[in-house]
């Protein structure tokens, strides 16, 4: 079987739409997702229809909870709570029905999929360090658990010594973000993971950026979070 993972789109739709043309040439059989469909974007609507229409598995992010329940945006960033309020307004009651009734963890005959972390999905910890990432080993039983949340692409092992995927162990992945990209590069970042020849992949691609923060001017809101696609912050 042949997946791609996605995560943190963030109402990218320049990104969003630009993976998933990526992905519909790779051929893939699932297309999973680690949530967070809308935040800091301007196009949360036309986000959360594509991952309705092509994601086979999806979990709830800390942003997508945000936009359900305005009282948690205030555990978020300033612009990040002004973007949650401002989707709350604009989403659809269809797209609203269909993030609320999302879980924080999902179990696929091989893969754990959460949005931070296995062991308190609903907490949404970071996983910042190889000494965070070692403690949640224990919270997963299947072959490999899939989480976003940080916006930076990881591996590894459950003996924490190997950081590119084989034949052998469990293992923990991030597989970057769509849409907010936070590891220093501005490109889209997703997973691919064949389960027959048991390989995984991390794809980066350009995009229409320009598209992305123009969108954001037009839409009034915070003008940072545009700039910030640049540059991969």
């Amino acid at each position: 079987m042949r997946i791609a993972v996605i995560s943190d789109i963030h109402g990218n739709l320049q990104a969003l739409t630009k993976s998933l043309s990526i992905i519909r040439n790779l051929r893939v059989d699932k297309i999973y997702c680690l949530g967070d469909i809308v935040g800091y974007g301007a196009n949360p609507n036309e986000c959360v229809e594509l991952v309705r229409q092509y994601a086979d598995h999806t979990v709830l992010g800390n942003h997508d909870h945000a936009v359900l329940f305005p009282d948690y945006a205030r555990y978020l960033p300033s612009d990040g709570k002004t973007v949650a309020l401002w989707t709350a307004k604009i989403l659809s009651s269809e797209n609203r029905e269909y993030l609320m009734n999302l879980k924080y963890r999902v179990e696929t005959d091989l893969c754990t999929l959460v949005h931070a972390s296995p062991d308190k999905p609903e907490h949404w910890n970071y996983i910042n360090s190889l000494e965070e990432a070692g403690n949640q080993f224990e919270h997963f039983d299947k072959t490999i658990c899939f989480a976003g949340h940080t916006h930076i692409p990881f591996i590894c092992r459950d003996d924490l010594q190997s950081f590119k995927f084989d034949k052998e162990g469990r293992y923990l992945i991030n597989p970057g973000s769509i849409g907010q990209p936070r590891d220093g590069r501005s490109q889209l970042s997703f997973g691919f993971l064949d389960t027959d020849a048991r390989e995984y992949k991390n794809f980066r691609f350009s995009y229409d950026i320009d598209g992305a923060a123009e969108a954001i001017r037009k839409s009034k809101l915070p003008k940072a979070l545009g700039k910030r696609l640049y540059n991969g912050y």
